[in-house]
C-alpha cells in the first residue's frame, strides 16, 4: 500500500513523501519545554504539549503519519517586498486540496480508513514530522533542509489509522556555516537548531497592535513587508536549486504590493483583491504599517 500511496502522490506531482511513526514523540517534547522555559515560542503553536506529542490525541487510533514535502521556489525578483513563500495564491488552499485528494484515494482502496490532514494549523511540529519521515535534514535556521529544493518547502501531514512503514531520519545536518548566525536581521538564530521567534523579522511582519522599538529597528533592517528570507537566501543549501514543478506555485504571482494602493483600497477591497492570498491574512493595515515602517513614511 506504502508504494500504491508514493505512485498516486507522484500523480498529483508530490516528489516528497515518507512515513512518520505515530509517536509519542518524547525527544521532541523534551526540546519543546525547553523552548518554553526560555520563551523562545511565538504564541501561535498549539499550547497544549501533549497534543504536540501524542498524535493519538488528535486523531483516536493514529498508526502512522503521511508527510509531504511542496517545493514552492520560483525565483528571485528583484524589487520584490514580499517574502518568497507568499508570491503564489495561499499554500494552505494548495496544499490541503492535495492532502485531501490523498486521504480520499486511501479512503477508496484502505478499509475503514481514517484520517485528518493538516497544513501550518496542526498540532504536531511539522518540521519535526518531516525530520522524522526522512524528508530533510536540519539546518542551523531551524528550516528543513532537501538537496534538490533547499529549504524552499512547504509541508503538509496526514495522520492516519493504517500503519504504514515508517521511513528513517536522515543522519546529517547542514553545513553549520553559520551564514544564518550572523546575517538574521533579528538575530533570532541562536545556533543550537532552535530560535527565539520572537525577534524573527517574518514574526513581527505578521504581529498586531503596537510594535516595540526592538521590532521597528529589527523590520527596518531590509525591504520586505511581509516575512523575510534572509536565513535561506544566504544558506549554501540553497544555491543552485531547483524551482518548483508544482504549477500552483508557478502561476498568479504577486511579488510586490504598492504603498499608494494600500492606503487608498478600503479592507473590503483588499480582502477582494488578495483575501486568496497568504500575506492577506492579518489584512491591510498591517501591512501598511510594515511599509510605513521600512520606508519612514508619517
Amino acid at each position: 500500500m506504502k508504494n500504491r500511496l508514493i505512485e498516486y502522490c507522484r500523480s498529483l506531482n508530490i516528489e516528497y513523501v515518507g512515513i512518520a511513526p505515530p509517536g509519542p514523540y518524547l525527544d521532541f517534547e523534551e526540546i519543546w519545554a525547553k523552548q518554553i522555559e526560555k520563551g523562545h515560542v511565538s504564541g501561535l503553536e498549539e499550547k497544549d504539549i501533549k497534543r504536540r506529542v501524542y498524535p493519538e490525541l488528535t486523531l483516536e487510533g493514529t498508526k502512522s503519519v503521511i508527510v509531504c514535502l511542496f517545493p514552492y521556489f520560483t525565483g528571485n525578483v528583484e524589487g520584490a517586498n514580499l517574502s518568497k513563500y507568499s508570491y503564489s495564491l495561499d499554500y494552505h488552499i494548495i496544499i490541503k486540496n492535495k492532502l485531501d485528494a490523498i486521504g480520499k484515494f486511501l479512503e477508496a482502496n484502505v478499509q475503514d480508513f481514517k484520517y485528518k490532514s493538516f497544513v501550518d494549523n496542526g498540532p504536531l511540529s511539522d518540521r519535526y514530522l518531516a525530520w522524522k519521515a526522512g524528508l530533510g535534514f536540519w539546518g542551523i535556521n531551524n528550516h528543513i533542509i532537501t538537496d534538490k529544493h533547499g529549504s524552499y518547502v512547504f509541508i503538509g501531514y496526514i495522520l492516519n489509522n493504517y500503519p504504514f512503514e515508517p521511513d528513517k531520519p536522515q543522519d546529517r545536518t547542514c553545513r553549520k556555516c553559520l551564514d544564518c548566525v550572523r546575517k538574521c536581521p533579528g538575530q533570532c538564530i541562536l545556533g543550537d537548531f532552535t530560535i527565539n521567534p520572537q525577534r524573527c523579522k517574518s514574526y513581527i511582519t505578521q504581529k498586531k497592535g503596537e510594535l516595540t522599538e526592538r521590532d521597528i529597528e529589527i523590520m527596518s533592517r531590509n525591504g520586505l513587508i511581509w516575512g523575510c528570507d534572509v536565513c535561506q537566501d544566504v544558506c549554501p543549501h540553497n544555491k543552485n536549486i531547483k524551482t518548483t514543478e508544482i504549477e500552483e506555485f508557478r502561476k498568479n504571482l504577486v511579488h510586490k504590493l504598492c504603498y499608494n494602493e494600500l492606503r487608498q483600497i478600503s479592507n473590503k477591497e483588499f480582502r477582494r483583491r488578495y483575501g486568496d492570498r497568504c500575506f492577506s491574512w492579518r489584512g491591510k493595515g498591517v501591512l501598511q504599517r510594515n511599509y510605513e515602517i521600512i520606508n519612514k513614511i508619517k
